[in-house]
């Protein structure tokens, strides 16, 4: 018997997110032959939106829009995921581990009654051929393999961005069905303003580049010559904790174990030490650069390329000589 796979979509900007499509490809590698995958898109003004993540799902997208959907608001969101859910009646949820996922994930493992894995990295197959979901333990020390209890009713995963790759688009698209859902229930708190605090035009989380400062910045000034670096690749600029403490950016930008968790292909650290709890947040990467003029600093032995030098000095000359290559 067939089963759905239902996907969480999420937008940012009037487009949808990289994640979307990321956990597209994971429900591919997860679900049987004969499953199809189905998508759940909230939001205003999102039928164009629908028609597009159509062309990447073999089920039904369901869209619900509604001009008090433009904002995310958890209470609105989870309904009217849950009426959309109702009807797809879905053996499994993908979401992004976003803040977003991560928000609606456990409200609607309750609502369905299902168990959750949290922050998969990579998908493999057990000896029955069931799917096993990796995620990484211990600040990325390291990861266990956990599957859900067989007829154990629907599941929640939810899949750490840019661990997976985004999955292609189908040749023939699936159904579309835009509602405006029922009612939605009182509610108990309003989104009166959203105040948005970026790293730049590259969203942190999803960047495939991230030039990141630390202490070694010296002032909010500092950061300048990552931003034009980041500028020059394309890139996001994140920041360590301690440059976040001593107030040279905002909270927003902070990577680390109480900060954002990234895992871009390129990771550029200029002056920062690298200590256990930033590393939590980075560690992954796929190559890490390190510019630190301290030739002890610990990011040095996680770095795959090092450059003892100051960074003042260091990124002036690479972005120079980025600017030239990309030209």
């Amino acid at each position: 018997m067939s089963q759905t796979y239902a996907i969480i979509a999420e937008t940012r900007e009037g487009k949808l997110r990289q994640v979307t499509f990321e956990a597209i490809e994971a429900a591919r590698q997860a679900k049987g032959e004969n499953d199809q995958i189905a998508a759940v898109l909230i939001g205003h003004q999102v039928s164009e939106l629908a028609e597009e993540l159509a062309r990447y799902v073999d089920g039904p997208v369901h869209a619900v829009d509604r001009p008090d959907l433009a904002v995310y608001h958890a209470e609105a969101t989870f309904a009217a995921a849950s009426a959309a859910l109702n009807e797809l009646s879905p053996s499994a949820v993908f979401l992004g581990h976003t803040a977003i996922g991560r928000d609606l994930a456990p409200m609607i493992a309750a609502r369905l009654e299902a168990g959750q894995i949290s922050d998969v990295t990579a998908i493999e197959s057990a000896e029955d051929g069931s799917p096993l979901y990796v995620r990484p333990l211990y600040a990325g020390k390291a990861f266990e393999r956990k599957r859900f209890v067989e007829n154990a009713g629907a599941q929640i995963v939810t899949v750490r961005p840019n661990n997976f790759p985004a999955a292609e688009p189908l040749p023939s698209s699936g159904p579309v069905v835009v509602s405006s859902a029922s009612p939605l229930p009182s509610l108990r708190s309003a989104v009166k303003e959203v105040v948005r605090k970026t790293s730049g035009k590259v969203d942190l989380t999803e960047a495939k580049i991230v030039v990141s400062g630390g202490r070694g910045v010296k002032s909010a000034e500092g950061f300048k010559p990552l931003e034009r670096l980041a500028e020059a690749l394309n890139a996001a600029v994140g920041a360590s904790r301690g440059a976040c403490d001593a107030g040279y950016c905002d909270y927003a930008l902070q990577i680390g174990q109480t900060g954002k968790v990234v895992t871009p292909e390129i990771y550029i650290a200029c002056g920062i030490s690298g200590a256990i709890q930033h590393l939590a947040g980075m560690s992954q990467s796929r190559v890490i650069i390190a510019i630190n003029k301290d030739p002890e600093a610990p990011i040095f032995k996680i770095a795959d390329y090092g450059i003892v030098g100051d960074l003042f000095e260091v990124v002036p000359l690479l972005t120079e000589e980025f600017e030239k290559a990309l030209s």
